[in-house]
């Protein structure tokens, strides 16, 4: 039989390291897979303002107000 494992809702964040480093692996990586799967998407909201905000940025560029990188640049800083 597993030890039991008690959860104080006031913990600290290491605390909760600790928490789950005392869980049987195949629950850790389940709970990976869920922090994952919630960090992972994205909401309708964040789509839209980011094709919004890179539209405002190809108008600065036409109108000659900003320089946009090129894919040379842009893939040196990757």
């Amino acid at each position: 039989m597993a030890g039991s494992i008690h959860f104080n809702a006031n913990m600290t964040f290491n605390q909760l390291i600790e928490l789950v480093r005392q869980l049987p692996q195949n629950q850790k990586k389940q709970l990976v897979s869920i922090l994952v799967e919630e960090t992972d998407s994205i909401s309708k909201e964040e789509v839209i303002s980011t094709i919004k905000e890179g539209l405002k940025e190809v108008k600065l560029h036409k109108e000659g107000k900003i320089k946009l990188n090129t894919l040379d640049d842009f893939l040196a800083d990757v």
